[in-house]
C-alpha cells in the first residue's frame, strides 16, 4: 500500500508542472544571493559565483603547485583588546593556511568599513603585482561565506581572473596537503 502511495506521489508530482522543477531547485539551495552575505557565513555555501571559476582541492593544487595564481585567506581573526588589563597575556589563535598565501582576514564580511575595503584592495593589488588579469585563489574554511564574499568584492574592484576555492583549508587539510603557519598582514587599525 505505501509503495502505490509514494508511486502516485512521484506520478502527481511530475505530472504538475513546475513541482518537479521546484524540488530540483530545492536541492540546488543554497542560491547566489544578490549582494554580499552578510550574517550567518558559517553555513553551506553556494556551487557557484558569477564570474568567477569554482575550485576542487585537485585544481587548487594544481594551480598551488604551478605556483600559477595567488593564493588568499580571508578567514578572520580577532584582533588584541586595545584595552587589556597590564600584564594580560595575549596569544593569537594559530593558523595554518595554503604555503605562500597572503592572509588578509576580516575582509569577508558583507559590509566592510571603508579602512578595511582600502586594506582588501591594497592586499589584492599587492598579491597579484597590480595586474588585474592574474589568477587569485580566494579562500577561508569550507562553509564560510567570507571566502564567497571576498571572492565576490575582488570580481567588483576589477579583478578579471577570480578563482573561489569553497573547501579552503579544510579541504586542503582533509586532502593532506602542506601548510604553514600564518601570520596576517597588518590591518589598519594595527
Amino acid at each position: 500500500m505505501r509503495r502505490h502511495l509514494a508511486a502516485a506521489l512521484v506520478v502527481a508530482a511530475l505530472a504538475v508542472p513546475g513541482l518537479a522543477q521546484q524540488g530540483l531547485a530545492q536541492q540546488q539551495e543554497p542560491f547566489e544571493p544578490e549582494g554580499y552575505r552578510t550574517d550567518n557565513y558559517r553555513a553551506p555555501v553556494p556551487a557557484t559565483l558569477e564570474g568567477a571559476r569554482v575550485l576542487t582541492t585537485a585544481e587548487t593544487e594544481t594551480i598551488w603547485r604551478a605556483k600559477s595564481g595567488a593564493f588568499i585567506d580571508v578567514l578572520p581573526r580577532a584582533p588584541k583588546p586595545k584595552n587589556l588589563p597590564a600584564g594580560t597575556v595575549w596569544r593569537d589563535a594559530p593558523r595554518k593556511n595554503i604555503p605562500g598565501s597572503i592572509w588578509l582576514p576580516d575582509t569577508g564580511y558583507g559590509a566592510l568599513p571603508p579602512a578595511m575595503d582600502d586594506y582588501l584592495r591594497r592586499g589584492l593589488a599587492q598579491a597579484s603585482h597590480g595586474n588585474k588579469s592574474a589568477l587569485l585563489v580566494i579562500y577561508c574554511l569550507a562553509d564560510c561565506w567570507m571566502s564567497w564574499n571576498a571572492a565576490k568584492r575582488a570580481l567588483a574592484y576589477g579583478y578579471s581572473n577570480v578563482a573561489w576555492y569553497p573547501e579552503g583549508t579544510d579541504g586542503w587539510e582533509h586532502a593532506r596537503l602542506p601548510t604553514e603557519e600564518a601570520q596576517p598582514e597588518p590591518r589598519p587599525e594595527q
